[in-house]
């Protein structure tokens, strides 16, 4: 699952792939937890993130809505740059 970025211990990835299946979602580990984030609504579907590290995520998430849905749907990886 290649790395679609990384900041504040938080690790952004994506599936690429026919496996993968709709809604649009990215993939994040914090440490020992682990979310699954829907890219329409920002929510956590699957998982244990921290509010803390949840609030970051959808922040970084906010800002490259557009960068993750073209990668999604191009299926083309690219880094994406993190929080500063």
């Amino acid at each position: 699952m290649p790395e679609l970025s990384r900041f504040y211990g938080l690790v952004i990835k994506m599936f690429f792939g026919a496996s993968e299946h709709n809604p649009p979602h990215f993939h994040v580990t914090y440490g020992e937890h682990v979310g699954v984030i829907d890219m329409a609504t920002l929510t956590m579907e699957e998982g244990d993130l921290p509010a803390r590290a949840l609030t970051l995520v959808r922040e970084w998430a906010s800002i490259h809505r557009a960068e993750l849905m073209e990668i999604w749907n191009t299926q083309t990886f690219r880094k994406i740059e993190p929080l500063p």
